[in-house]
């Protein structure tokens, strides 16, 4: 299939092409894609155009022009940073005698690379499956043809409807699979959610800094890389964070702007981690000069998921740009911002402060007394990591003074069964609901 060879250095030309009535593409970020599928780009050539040439997508005089280059270069492919129709596709091989792929193509190639799980490969087929069928066309003479010779003759299908059919049952397959993993995926979310641990993802831009901040909170070794689409399969980690006990950490693959719908679709059961979180960690590079455009990129992809999940935005790289680690809120106890680097681990404190905050809500300080019966609730808040000291009086109890989210408290008191008065004496009435809050109101 037309998609770049999975090795390093094929000679490739670029076309970036600026169409006033299509969304302008940063030809940075294309020059980057093609280097991340291990392009040696020989040349970057720009275009403008009113509107896309229905033939050709560029003009004739163009497209003659890169031919010409192509053939001085001896290039083994040209790559255009815009989705092409099969027969654009097809008319500027005939003019340039070289492979022509688009945008969709050398994302799905980088994507088929960096696949390493089970699933991530069974996403990558069917998505070039679904890209393939679309472009089936006579490229043949032989294709609407009917099989031939003796004991062959009479109505059948031609050699086009062969490889439909084909390409309908391979995909077919490939959806029967990675419908069994979801369902794998489900069952391991339920199960997550039935204990009541949270699932915080890092969502952001391609080379955004996401796999370097997980392996820092996660103390994993997740492939991180400055490349786009280092991370393409979903990883998840179980931790346990200070103040919030059990908690997973999900690293999930980056977008990038104008990603084609289809492309959406087919990595939909890895973006579901997404969807399914409690809370989205939007990782930022905040040292890009498309900061804006990249924020809004993300934001319209999590839309078309349908992820509904409150956001933190952290605003990573910090490093180069010289801004200050800190913490900005919307609201009292609800962070809206952080500023970090995960490079130089500026800022990873507050990072995971703001992660309480989102979680728990308010923390508070509380002196608490506990008898010696009480050890099975000092060990959960040492293992939460929320003691500040302890010590003991005369009559033997323990005196702890903790910081934590009160509802957190009031949940491990509860489950333990142990009255909440004797071990929180006054501050106890924080956790008697008035009586008007039941009341039913007009």
């Amino acid at each position: 299939m037309d998609h770049l060879k999975q090795q390093r250095g094929e000679k490739v030309i670029l076309v970036s092409v600026s169409v006033q009535m299509l969304e302008d593409l940063d030809a940075e970020e294309f020059h980057l894609l093609a280097q991340s599928a291990g392009a040696e780009i020989l040349e970057h050539v720009y275009a403008q155009r009113i509107r896309p040439d229905a033939k050709l997508f560029i003009g004739s005089g163009k497209a003659e022009e890169i031919a010409a280059l192509a053939e001085q270069h001896d290039a083994d492919l040209v790559i255009f940073d815009h989705a092409l129709t099969p027969a654009q596709a097809r008319n500027l091989e005939k003019i340039m005698h070289c492979r022509v792929v688009d945008r969709t193509e050398l994302i799905l190639d980088i994507f088929a690379q960096r696949a390493r799980t089970y699933e991530g490969k069974l996403q990558v087929e069917l998505a070039q499956l679904q890209h393939l069928s679309s472009r089936l066309i006579r490229s043949r003479g032989d294709l609407d043809s009917q099989k031939g010779g003796i004991g062959l003759r009479g109505p059948g299908e031609t050699v086009l409807e062969t490889d439909r059919r084909l390409l309908r049952i391979r995909m077919g397959q490939l959806k029967a699979k990675i419908e069994k993993v979801k369902q794998t995926r489900t069952q391991g979310r339920v199960a997550r959610q039935k204990a009541a641990v949270p699932t915080v993802s890092l969502v952001g831009y391609t080379n955004a800094g996401k796999s370097t901040l997980f392996n820092i909170l996660a103390d994993s070794d997740v492939y991180a890389a400055d490349q786009l689409f280092a991370t393409l399969d979903p990883t998840l980690r179980r931790l346990n964070w200070d103040g919030i006990g059990n908690l997973v950490l999900a690293d999930t693959v980056g977008f990038v702007r104008n990603l084609s719908h289809s492309l959406v679709e087919s990595f939909k059961a890895t973006l579901e981690e997404t969807v399914e979180a409690t809370l989205l960690l939007h990782v930022i590079d905040s040292s890009s000069p498309d900061m804006l455009e990249q924020i809004e990129a993300v934001e319209k992809v999590l839309k078309e998921i349908g992820a509904d999940v409150p956001v933190l935005l952290v605003y990573n790289k910090i490093d180069a740009t010289g801004e200050q680690a800190k913490i900005i809120y919307k609201a009292p106890h609800q962070p809206g911002r952080v500023y970090i680097s995960a490079h130089t681990q500026q800022g990873l404190d507050l990072l995971r402060q703001a992660v309480h905050e989102c979680l728990m809500g308010n923390i508070q300080s509380f002196e608490l007394k506990l008898k010696p019966a009480y050890g099975k609730l000092r060990n959960q808040l040492y293992e939460l990591n929320v003691i500040q000291s302890e010590q003991y009086d005369d009559q033997g109890n323990l005196h702890l003074h903790v910081i934590m989210a009160p509802h957190k408290l009031e949940q491990l008191i509860k489950q333990a069964h142990l009255p909440i008065s004797e071990i929180l004496g006054d501050r106890a009435s924080l956790f008697q609901k008035p009586l008007e809050e039941f009341e039913i109101k007009d």
